[in-house]
């Protein structure tokens, strides 16, 4: 009797401050994983790839040390005040044991320092600018970081497309796109290539004839857009339109089907560096995600979708390997992991919370993206 008394009494206060009943209930019986994502907003194609990966991920290993796996979805709004509000309500009030997210690198930076303070990993699919794990003992990631995505475009770009005359448009709004500007322009001049017009836009742009004026009195030979894949594909358009003929590179923001859509014939032969390719998937679950994945959604694997579910996979895996849900155990776990094999490839994490890892080069050809390459770290 006195037992029954004392959980009506629990609920009771849970109600007063207005905490789920269920969550209290279900404490013991489930591991809650926090999904961190924008699913609304300028960015919202990401959120939604890599929730819609996460659920498949949690159907395919639906438990964890033998409970079951319940999400809780927070939309960010794409936005960084948002990010930050929605990181305070998974820890708060639903009381999560881990969170997937954010997908872009100045949202994650938002709540990271929430997530630290409360010491509960963060294990972000697709940021990628090296800021994001700097001096945050549990912020990590599944993705390759930029230095070496701008290094590897660089090189490309120099070496394949035998450029040597670059020129550049830079979402300034973004930390992603400035730090990728950076490490590409670093690399390419150091190969012997040469910077003739670096230009700047805002996340939102719809007009970029100033920009592209510019850039084709420079006469570049090979054209980078580190941005997301709006201001990718509109640039292209307006290139197109203006004239401007020459070699156009991008990064892993511009893998979404937004892209091809906004674009049209615009991005064809379009270049970028990407998270996965269906083609190059080596690993026994990167093959059975991708039949679950496109039996569920009726849509093709993809990187983002692919990063979601392997930042699903390295949180059980590392819960399963430090036989706990406590944060600074599956923080140890996460800074051990090791030859990982997941859907975009093997992983190994370190204690900065970076992952190393291999990238692919794709191509739109045809109005899709084909897979030309990998290049391993």
């Amino acid at each position: 009797m006195k037992t029954k008394h004392l959980f009506i009494a629990v609920m009771a206060l849970a109600l007063a401050l207005g905490l789920p009943g269920s969550v209290i209930a279900q404490d013991k019986d489930t591991v809650r994983i926090g999904c961190w994502l924008p699913m609304t907003g300028g960015v919202a194609a990401y959120g939604q790839m890599e929730y819609a990966g996460v659920q498949v991920a949690r159907e395919m290993k639906p438990t964890v040390l033998g409970k079951k796996v319940e999400l809780f979805l927070a939309d960010t709004k794409s936005d960084k005040i948002e990010a930050a509000t929605a990181m305070d309500r998974l820890l708060k009030k639903n009381k999560v044991h881990a969170v997937i997210g954010e997908a872009i690198s100045g949202n994650t930076m938002a709540g990271a320092p929430i997530a630290d303070k409360a010491k509960i990993p963060v294990v972000a699919p697709t940021a990628t600018n090296p800021l994001v794990t700097q001096n945050r003992e549990y912020i990590f990631r599944v993705c390759f970081i930029d230095p070496f995505q701008g290094e590897v475009a660089a090189k490309y770009a120099y070496n394949t497309m035998k450029a040597r005359r670059a020129a550049l448009i830079v979402d300034i709004a973004q930390d992603y796109c400035v730090g990728l500007a950076n490490f590409f322009t670093k690399s390419f001049t150091k190969l012997g290539g040469k910077v003739v017009a670096t230009t700047y836009c805002q996340t939102g742009d719809q007009d970029f004839t100033a920009q592209l004026s510019a850039i084709m009195a420079a006469k570049p030979d090979f054209l980078y857009l580190p941005n997301y894949y709006t201001e990718d594909a509109l640039v292209c358009k307006q290139a197109e339109e203006l004239g401007l003929k020459v070699p156009v590179m991008s990064a892993d923001g511009a893998q979404a089907p937004e892209l091809l859509s906004i674009g049209g014939k615009a991005v064809e032969g379009f270049l970028f560096t990407g998270h996965f390719a269906k083609e190059a998937a080596k690993t026994d679950i990167a093959k059975k995600y991708i039949a679950a994945y496109e039996k569920k959604t009726g849509k093709e694997a993809s990187g983002f979708d692919a990063l979601g579910a392997d930042a699903y996979f390295a949180i059980l895996d590392a819960m399963e390997r430090a036989k706990s849900t406590d944060g600074p155990k599956v923080r140890a776990a996460l800074a051990n992991t090791k030859n990982f094999k997941g859907v975009s490839g093997v992983i190994n994490i370190g204690p900065d919370g970076n992952a190393v890892k291999s990238m692919v080069i794709l191509q739109v050809k045809n109005g899709k993206f084909q897979y030309l390459t990998t290049v391993n770290p």
